[in-house]
């Protein structure tokens, strides 16, 4: 028996079959629960693996490898329809660091969103019918460029953000309380780009969010 030890890489684990608790038979509860979730658990509680789980079972680009990677869970004897039916884009703010002043912070922040999209326009390339504009130094507009080249393409996104407190809980641990507030609250990026994840999941191509992280804090600022 092999332990995925430090692993958090759902295929990777099932193809070498390595150790899984197989926890997919609650995928149906999640789809029910709501299009936008909120997964508050404490840090090595396996959240992120959760997520790599979710982005293998929806990921339109894995449909034929569903077998392989599910056919001998729960999920895989008992699917639901959505499975391999979106788009999928995954973003990680535990990779932007809080180095710097605010202005820093928000320029990564920006660079690691606009990575994740160009990825995505990458990857779905052929399913996506109009080009995706990436502009620097302003994600929001990058995202809203991908939306609708998805919505365009008549096809559905799933946006998975991991550790979405991370940074901001760095900076609230730091030693400025101005780089919080100026990241989180009022007009600040993060708020900002929470807003346009909301408008983006009104009808705009947007139809499923998984959001997790370990603190209700920097949540509770941005709303």
């Amino acid at each position: 028996m092999k332990f995925a030890y430090g692993s958090s890489d759902f295929q990777r684990i099932i193809v070498n079959n390595m150790f899984y608790v197989d926890r997919t038979h609650l995928i149906p509860a999640i789809e029910d629960a709501g299009d936008q979730i909120i997964f508050l658990r404490p840090r090595r509680f396996g959240k992120s693996l959760w997520l790599s789980t979710l982005e293998n079972y929806y990921d339109i680009a894995k449909a034929d490898q569903f077998d392989a990677l599910f056919g001998a869970l729960a999920i895989g004897k008992h699917p639901t329809p959505l499975h391999n039916h979106y788009l999928i884009m995954r973003w990680d703010f535990s990779l932007v660091g809080v180095t710097g002043g605010a202005d820093d912070i928000e320029q990564r922040l920006h660079e690691h969103i606009n990575e994740r999209i160009a990825k995505v326009a990458h990857k779905y390339a052929q399913q996506l019918s109009i080009p995706v504009t990436i502009t620097q130094h302003n994600a929001i507009a990058s995202f809203e460029s991908l939306v609708t080249a998805v919505d365009d393409a008549s096809l559905k996104l799933y946006l998975l953000i991991d550790e979405y407190d991370n940074f901001a809980n760095d900076v609230m641990m730091g030693d400025s309380d101005t780089h919080y507030e100026t990241l989180l609250h009022g007009e600040g990026v993060v708020r900002t780009v929470f807003k346009a994840v909301k408008g983006a999941a009104s009808g705009m191509g947007l139809e499923r969010v998984f959001i997790t992280g370990v603190s209700p804090i920097a949540m509770s600022d941005i709303t």
